[in-house]
């Protein structure tokens, strides 16, 4: 951006945090960007709040879709962000896109379902994967594993991932609400939310927090903090401190690692504060 003087820029969103958080963000010429994009994991709200409010002048677009769609379903255009800053917008050319329950029925406005796609773009196979194909295609259409719903007018939002949805008592929670809650701290650099084994709740929300230079809130805080704003049931039952959170070569935060270093049974996920 400095040195070519880019006018278009595209990050997911854990690059967007590290960007925010750098000491040389305000004097690198930011600004002088025309256009940014961000996508391929959900953008935390408070983060994309702080992006407009220090690029001002900057027009912003969120590109939700998968690798196999082409990988272009939807886009939210910076028009459309005020009032919808958790939205991933409308489909976009040649893109049909659902939200539908496990019989593959359109689930109503406002409910959460499985969020499907058809398109000329898509992948035709998983290559040597004939289960895997089967699976994704299942009803014939493309099913992402992101959990989302429709606005009433045509807007799409993405709830969570499928597979990260936390049953914790035997109610679904959607980890992207933790962590903007969790995102609102200021000690807080970057978090990701999971649940982990339980003998009581099933699954225990967790949160793994990487902190800001020089921050030192206990366990008890950050808990104390998410309540402000989450239900009681909502609530992390632990937080875990770490130097970073491991990512796959685009950048997406590794779940699934989580929940392999930390998911060792009962003493892995203590009560921690009630």
């Amino acid at each position: 951006i400095e040195t070519h003087g880019i006018t278009s820029f595209f990050a997911p969103p854990t690059v967007w945090v590290s960007l925010l958080r750098h000491p040389g963000f305000d004097a690198a010429g930011m600004d002088r960007l025309e256009k940014i994009q961000y996508g391929a994991s959900i953008m935390p709200e408070p983060i994309l709040t702080e992006l407009r409010e220090r690029m001002p002048g900057v027009q912003v677009f969120n590109c939700y879709g998968q690798s196999e769609t082409g990988p272009l379903t939807t886009v939210l255009r910076p028009e459309d962000h005020d009032g919808r800053l958790t939205s991933c917008g409308r489909t976009v050319l040649n893109v049909e896109t659902r939200v539908v329950d496990a019989q593959m029925n359109d689930v109503p406005v406002g409910e959460t379902g499985e969020i499907v796609h058809r398109t000329p773009h898509l992948i035709t196979e998983y290559w040597n994967r004939p289960e895997a194909t089967a699976e994704a295609f299942e009803g014939g259409w493309f099913h992402s594993g992101d959990m989302g719903k429709f606005d009433e007018e045509g807007f799409l939002y993405v709830v969570d991932r499928l597979k990260d949805v936390i049953n914790t008592g035997g109610v679904l929670v959607a980890s992207r609400e933790v962590e903007d809650a969790l995102f609102t701290h200021p000690s807080v650099f970057e978090v990701a939310v999971v649940g982990l084994p339980d003998p009581k709740w099933l699954e225990a929300i967790a949160a793994v927090v990487v902190l800001r230079e020089g921050a030192a809130p206990t366990e008890a805080e950050l808990i104390a903090h998410s309540k402000a704003s989450l239900a009681h049931y909502k609530v992390p039952k632990r937080a875990i401190f770490a130097t970073e959170l491991p990512r796959n070569a685009s950048g997406k935060i590794l779940k699934r690692e989580l929940r392999v270093l930390y998911g060792g049974g009962e003493s892995a996920v203590s009560a921690g504060v009630a």
